[in-house]
This record gives structure tokens, C-alpha cells and sequence, in this order.
């Protein structure tokens, strides 16, 4: 699938709930935000092929194609735009999955519209940062042992980690929740057999030079 700019103003949401869809599109269009509602995930593969959003909010239990599936078949980890699941209290173990599959954050239910939308901004306003952001110093632009293991997302983490920032630090730099962090800080430790933060700076910044 061809990757484009992400739209600055777009927003799909994709839920079979009529209800959430329409309390979501009510809160975003009154704050300038163009929405596209859906109703399951093949709808959303066909406008992700022929246009990408800003940000994707896509709950995890869909008719069809579930919200995994849909990461699966976006290629979520290399997609253009945010891409924030929704899930219910008792997903929380699907919500991981889903961070594994290339997920930026996820969204519990029940949850408040303009909470969302908070959450929304964030998430986007990271993703610009992440695409402009170049530094020669950064776990991004560093050749380590075990770099090749790591997802994009995995290695934005990384960078925040050991850059010294703290995972609620790094949360607010990447536009995700701690929860996240720390699901991507535990798959990065055991990927890279890091015991501790200073030991993942050493891997990134001491064995990785010269590589």
C-alpha cells in the first residue's frame, strides 16, 4: 500500500457502535477536524488505500476483520498516521496485542469523547515531531547489536530511554500512555537482554558505534 502525507485534519473512526462513532465525530468536527465514520474494517482498508488520515481510532472487536486484523493488513508499525485502539476494560491483554501489531496507544472504554480527543491532538502532534525529528546521536540513527529486532516503534521508545527520560517522560514526548511505554520498554529489554535503562544506554551508544 502506498504510504501518502497524512491529512492535517482528518480523522477515521472506525467502530460498529453507531453511538460511539457519532459522540466521536460530534466532538471532533466541532473542534475543526474532518471525520469519516465506518463501520468495520473493510470499509476502513478502502479509504486507507485511497487516502490517509491524520489519525486512525479503531476499536478492537469489529464484525469481520477484527482491529488485530486490520493492524495485520495496514502494516500498522509503517503506516503513515497514528493509529489509537479502542477496547473495553477487559481487553487489556488484546490492547498489548495490538501494540505489538504496530498499534500507537490504546483508548479503554469507558471513556470521555474529549478525553479522546486530548489524546488524539497528542498522538498527532507526536507523530509530526517523530517525522521531523533528525539527530546523529538518537537510538533512531544508531547501528546496534539487536537494532534489526526492534519495530520503529520499539526504537522511538528506545531513544527516549536512553536519552535518560523517564517512561512517563517518554509517554508525553510520544503521545502515548505510560501502560504503552512499558509494554514497548519490556519487549525492548528482553529483545536486546538489556537488564536496566543504563544498560540499554550502553548497548545503543557504546557497542553500537563502529557497527
Amino acid at each position: 500500500m502506498s504510504q501518502a502525507i497524512p491529512s492535517k485534519d482528518e480523522i477515521f473512526i472506525v467502530d460498529d457502535d453507531v453511538g460511539v462513532r457519532e459522540s466521536l465525530a460530534l466532538v471532533f468536527s466541532m473542534n475543526g477536524y474532518e471525520v469519516l465514520g465506518l463501520s468495520d474494517g473493510a470499509s476502513l482498508l478502502t479509504a486507507a488505500r485511497q487516502r490517509t488520515p491524520a489519525c486512525i481510532i479503531l476499536d478492537v472487536h469489529m464484525p469481520g476483520r477484527s482491529g488485530l486484523d486490520i493492524l495485520r493488513e495496514l502494516n500498522a508499525d509503517a503506516y503513515s498516521a497514528p493509529i489509537l485502539i479502542i477496547s473495553g476494560q477487559g481487553d487489556i491483554a488484546m490492547a498489548v496485542e495490538a501494540i505489538k501489531n504496530g498499534a500507537l496507544d490504546f483508548i479503554e472504554k469507558p471513556f470521555d469523547a474529549k478525553g479522546v480527543l486530548s489524546r488524539v491532538r497528542d498522538a498527532i502532534d507526536a507523530w509530526r515531531r517523530r517525522r521531523e525529528q533528525v539527530n546523529a546521536s538518537s537510538a533512531r540513527a544508531a547501528r546496534f547489536p539487536g537494532r534489526e529486532l526492534l519495530t520503529q516503534r520499539e526504537v522511538d521508545v528506545l531513544d527516549q530511554i536512553a536519552s535518560g527520560s523517564s517512561s512517563k517522560e517518554a509517554g508525553r514526548e510520544l503521545g502515548i500512555s505510560f501502560r504503552t511505554v512499558e509494554v514497548h520498554r519490556a519487549r525492548i529489554m528482553e529483545k536486546l537482554g538489556a537488564k536496566n535503562a543504563v544498560d540499554l544506554a550502553r548497548i545503543v551508544f557504546s557497542e553500537g558505534r563502529g557497527h
